[in-house]
């Protein structure tokens, strides 16, 4: 067809309707579902008026509820970044809470010589140079919530280290998008950072998931009697996540990405 008159029969306007999709933790949400004939591929995106689904011509509607179930962790975790209860940045001199373990530490600010951040018997003080930017105030903070994820992983790991058949090859923190921990083949653990804001108990339940998969790699009964063993409250703390973990997600990229 000649690409004149592609152009005069292709649809101009936007279509739009509504649609929705259900969140692990059982919200329903509502999206706005656009039609774009300049659209190339499926996207999803939120903003000030919610969440929007747009879809080339020839994208079938089955083929967006699709896009959407396969995007709604990301699709939680932009909705609770944008949610003003409490999950915002932080403001040099301005904030006055830093989240750690549960809770909400009492914050100061003072000038300093480099960035540093640590805790006192008062809360928190993070101490900037007059001319530190964003990145320095993100690098610290990561460093920070780092160092206190590590603290909590060595004070927990010896307990469960002499009933392991062997010890993890390494351990890394680092945010994590949908996942809590993960076991590689060679042993290598990685734990989502987020964990060291939430609740000290559930992220030691996360410790032992992924130490228990040291000895069964599935997650057969055999291995929930490991967890068990270890972590008789498994499921109170795996409730906990399911209240609570996206938020604590949404949290942390608030706090490192601004």
């Amino acid at each position: 067809m000649p690409s004149p008159l592609r152009r005069l029969i292709a649809p101009r306007a936007l279509l739009r309707d509504r649609t929705s999709v259900r969140l692990d933790d059982g919200r329903e949400i509502d999206v706005e579902r656009v039609r774009d004939p300049r659209a190339r591929r499926l996207r999803l995106t939120v903003g000030e008026r919610g969440a929007r689904l747009t879809l080339p011509p020839r994208a079938s509607l089955v083929a967006g509820q699709r896009f959407l179930h396969l995007h709604r962790d990301w699709l939680a975790l932009q909705l609770a970044t944008q949610d003003p209860d409490g999950i915002v940045a932080l403001v040099p001199g301005d904030s006055a809470t830093l989240p750690l373990r549960g809770a909400l530490l009492p914050l100061r600010w003072e000038q300093g010589r480099y960035a540093s951040l640590r805790v006192d018997a008062d809360g928190a003080l993070f101490a900037l140079p007059p001319r530190a930017g964003p990145a320095a105030l993100r690098r610290c903070l990561r460093d920070f919530y780092e160092a206190q994820a590590r603290a909590d992983v060595g004070r927990w790991l010896p307990r469960y280290l002499p009933a392991l058949p062997r010890a993890p090859a390494r351990i890394r923190l680092r945010p994590m998008s949908s996942q809590w921990g993960s076991l590689a083949a060679n042993g290598a653990l990685a734990l989502d950072l987020a964990l060291v804001l939430g609740e000290p108990a559930a992220f030691e339940y996360v410790l032992v998931h992924e130490l228990c998969h040291l000895i069964h790699a599935d997650h057969s009964p055999a291995f929930w009697a490991e967890v068990e063993a270890r972590c008789p409250d498994w499921r109170r703390q795996r409730a906990y996540f399911h209240a609570e973990g996206r938020r604590l997600k949404a949290r942390l990229h608030a706090l490192l990405s601004a």
